[in-house]
Parts: structure tokens; sequence; C-alpha cells
């Protein structure tokens, strides 16, 4: 599924949530795909801390749940969501160029 990401031949490092950390999952995807991972361990401050790149991650995230159609799953089919995310994603990046 990895390989039908556009560009994934560009990848240099993936970045993982704590609850991937799987020395199996780092040496496959260095192996398989060729990319270096990285867990992003959360901090042990009790206080909210941002967490370098995942913010970035969760922002897209947030800005693609803006969109009606993306807010809930209702696709049966995954090509349909794909096809979804992207055309969210074409309007996004329109409306940041016409402005």
């Amino acid at each position: 599924m990895l390989r039908r990401v556009p560009l994934y031949d560009r990848w240099e490092l993936l970045l993982f949530d704590g609850g991937y950390d799987s020395p199996a999952l780092l040496h496959w995807c260095e192996q398989v795909l060729g990319v270096r991972a990285e867990i992003v361990r959360r901090s042990d401050a009790t206080t909210f801390v941002v967490l370098p790149k995942r913010w970035i991650v969760e922002r897209t995230f947030a800005w693609l749940g803006k969109c009606r159609r993306l807010s809930k799953d209702y696709e049966q089919l995954p090509r349909v969501s794909e096809a979804w995310v992207y055309a969210a994603m074409i309007q996004l990046m329109l409306r940041r160029l016409s402005a």
C-alpha cells in the first residue's frame, strides 16, 4: 500500500507514533522501503507539549476534517475515500494559490 503513495521513492524519513514502537517495523522500513524510520515519543511532562513534526500531521487532518464529505467515513471503498482526500487537498491548495 505504501508504494502506491505518490513520490514514495523520495522519502527520507518516516515518523511513527509511540504505539508503533517495534524493532521489526523499523527494520522492515529500512529493508523494504529503504527509508529511515523514527519513533516520536511523548515527553514526560504533565503539561501540553507540541511534539516535533507531529503537529504537521494533526494540522493536515484538521484541514481535511473541515470538508463535509470527509468529516465522517461515508465511503465503502478505500479508493473513493482516497479520491475525496485528493479533491479536498487540491481545493485547499487552489484556495491558497488564488489568495
